[in-house]
């Protein structure tokens, strides 16, 4: 009798034991693991984390938010209980959760916060699901970006409003030399060598100038759009055509192989200062021909600008659209680049929702791709 009394304990612990570890598994895919271990030191972790912290329920409720959470969106209630959009009125969140239920991945996105002060906020989310798929709710981080947006616009404006007051005295030194070069037609005195060499200097600064203020407004987000159907291979021909004088000083052959009909909904003045770009630096550090192509194919067009020259090496294909970087520094100054062409055509090319990458090998040339999203997916 006594073992059936033990046996019979010993299957009531084991049952209690498993119903605790069920009750713990589930309080902690709902982050709520310092609540149902009564182990305060996680909650104080989540108090004093500068971030604010969002868990949410299957149904979108709110089931817990840090002081964080509250003081960045001036909660002065707890907003327990309460969905998203009616604690914080913010749609991109609500939307975020609602996201969430059906994606398990991390997602970040960022949004302005309404007001008079502008706040920049980064969110990060991810979907709380049991072993069998079901959806447990969400946990979201809010990350405040104000004074890094603050600081990255103060450095754009710095730069914007430098670049403007150089344009003045170096025009001013540009019509000078002119003058001084007209009255001065010898090519062969001291003085024409010398002011041709301030000439050439001059033209110089004035591109990298133009370059910086560009790459400052697309960076800036100051520039709009302005989208419409564009025929790619009339406006490759266009950039060929403005750029044949100089092939043939480097005889260099131009080839435009994109098929007559295809068309992309795009800026044809930015994608034409992207292709003229990489056409340009074909010529210039390529080898004896420079190819534009294009393909389209599973929602995408990709926009190809190839050339035969010497190649890029490996470690520099990652860096190669980043501002001032030189694969090789001395040539290039030698071609008079300013080092921003290609971080410029990242940037447009990303302005209409596009990737830019290129392939190369070691002397066998290099292929840039601009790769953009069809109206078909951006309907979509």
């Amino acid at each position: 009798m006594t073992g059936w009394y033990v046996a019979i304990l010993l299957l009531v612990g084991l049952v209690g034991l498993h119903l605790w570890w069920l009750l713990r598994y589930r309080a902690l895919a709902l982050g709520q693991a310092a609540v149902a271990t009564k182990a305060p030191g996680m909650t104080d972790v989540f108090a004093n984390m500068p971030e604010g912290v969002l868990l949410t329920s299957p149904d979108g409720l709110i089931e817990f938010a840090n002081p964080a959470f509250c003081r960045l969106f001036g909660l002065a209630d707890d907003p327990t209980g309460r969905t998203v959009m009616e604690a914080i009125r913010i749609h991109q969140a609500n939307e975020l959760v609602g996201r969430l239920r059906g994606e398990s991945s991390v997602v970040q996105e960022e949004f302005t916060l309404p007001g008079l002060d502008q706040r920049f906020l980064q969110v990060n989310g991810v979907a709380l699901r049991e072993k069998q798929g079901r959806h447990r709710g969400a946990i979201l981080v809010f990350h405040d970006l104000t004074r890094l947006k603050r600081l990255e616009n103060m450095r754009q404006e710095f730069v914007a409003n430098v670049s403007h007051e150089l344009r003045t005295p170096l025009s001013i030194i540009k019509g000078y030399v002119e003058t001084l070069l007209d009255a001065e037609p010898d090519a062969a005195t001291t003085a024409h060598r010398f002011l041709k060499k301030i000439e050439n200097h001059s033209d110089r600064l004035a591109y990298l100038i133009e370059d910086i203020l560009t790459l400052s407004t697309l960076e800036s987000g100051g520039t709009g759009l302005d989208l419409r159907e564009v025929n790619l291979r009339q406006l490759a021909d266009g950039v060929l055509d403005g750029l044949r004088e100089m092939a043939d000083k480097k005889k260099v052959q131009l080839e435009n192989n994109i098929p007559e009909a295809l068309t992309l909904r795009a800026d044809s003045q930015r994608l034409f200062q992207a292709l003229n770009n990489l056409v340009e630096n074909g010529i210039k550090y390529g080898g004896e021909c420079v190819r534009i192509s294009a393909s389209q194919a599973d929602g995408e067009l990709d926009l190809c600008v190839a050339d035969d020259g010497p190649g890029i090496p490996a470690e520099a294909c990652d860096r190669i659209f980043e501002r001032f970087f030189r694969v090789d520094k001395a040539r290039s100054r030698e071609m008079g680049g300013t080092g921003l062409g290609l971080s410029i055509v990242k940037h447009i090319t990303q302005l209409h929702g596009g990737t830019a990458r290129v392939e190369s090998t070691l002397g066998q040339g290099a292929t840039f791709h601009l790769t953009f999203p069809t109206a078909e997916v951006e309907a979509a």
